[in-house]
């Protein structure tokens, strides 16, 4: 079970991270009302028939089919069609932001990176009263109190972040990217990654312990709204509504390193990668978390200011 849930990690949805991370006590307050807030204040229904949004960035030769997408879902979604399902099969490659490894490279990866070498453990490295909320979000969970003492913080808060999606029937083999990868198998399709599983776990491993202890500390606080607000995420993407799944996802977020590090450095380092694919030939299907494509910060703005145009396809 241990190696399983290990394995099931770096699956955990990046979107876990953007969703907000305070940088003071005072904030990880508001922003917890401010979360809320944006839940109901964009609801959404999900449609009978999703249709995400996806872009074209096209010159002479190449051709990149840009589409957002959501690492997590609940069984039996049907978006994989019209537009989308048209762009895949006339592309000749499948781009995703990792490709995962067999389960024990996984189990590796992670224990590797997310094994706190402090010698103190995480319930001690918490004041007193945030290690009570801590520990009754645990028992909550039901989980033991000590599940995460060996960790780092910021492992504690994706999978404790985790358990209420699965609780409400979200699955973590179930998300866009898998059904993808099943496509693009029976078709032989090419299929690389962008980063690789290091690089991914590395990016909240590299976090400032202060960072990933406020990380953990808003995960707590906001708990009780996680489901409520994937769901609206879900609905959000599956109406193509991306401004507003921009703002839900984006609900206050502070922490400017937090922000840096997991949305718009990686933007960054795509779009250069967009810029030189485009100097070959051929029709790329380019699937990234949904996140990324949306807000000011987002990968369709970054290309604009390199000149290259991501044109929405509508469908």
């Amino acid at each position: 079970m241990a190696r399983r849930w290990l394995s099931n990690t770096l699956l955990l949805p990046l979107y876990l991270s953007l969703t907000a991370c305070p940088s003071t006590e005072k904030e990880a307050a508001s922003a917890g009302s401010d979360v809320a807030s944006v839940v109901n204040s964009t609801a959404a229904v999900m449609p009978d028939d999703p249709d995400p949004a996806l872009w074209e960035i096209k010159d002479e030769d190449t051709t990149i089919y840009l589409f957002g997408t959501v690492h997590i879902l609940k069984p039996g979604m049907s978006w994989f069609d019209d537009a989308v399902k048209d762009s895949f099969d006339a592309s000749d490659e499948l781009v995703i932001e990792m490709i995962k490894p067999d389960p024990a490279d996984m189990v590796k990866i992670v224990t590797d990176l997310a094994i706190n070498k402090t010698g103190v453990s995480l319930r001690e490295k918490l004041t007193a009263e945030d290690r009570t909320h801590y520990e009754k979000t645990l028992t909550k969970l039901g989980l033991p109190l000590a599940a995460f003492d060996p960790l780092d913080p910021w492992f504690a808060s994706v999978n404790i972040s985790l358990i209420p999606l699965i609780k409400n029937g979200y699955a973590t083999d179930q998300g866009v990217e898998d059904e993808l990868l099943s496509h693009a198998k029976a078709r032989s399709l090419k299929v690389s990654g962008l980063e690789t599983p290091e690089q991914q776990l590395g990016f909240f491993d590299n976090l400032p312990e202060d960072v990933q202890i406020r990380f953990l500390n808003f995960t707590v606080d906001t708990i009780d709204e996680a489901a409520e607000g994937m769901e609206q995420m879900v609905a959000h993407w599956a109406n193509a509504n991306v401004d507003a799944l921009g703002e839900l996802m984006n609900a206050g977020l502070e922490d400017k390193v937090l922000y840096e590090t997991l949305l718009v450095n990686r933007n960054i380092t795509w779009a250069e990668w967009v810029d030189q694919r485009m100097d070959k030939p051929g029709k790329i299907f380019l699937a990234v978390g949904a996140g990324h494509l949306a807000g000011e910060s987002s990968l369709q703005a970054l290309l604009a200011k390199k000149g290259i145009v991501a044109k929405r396809i509508q469908y």
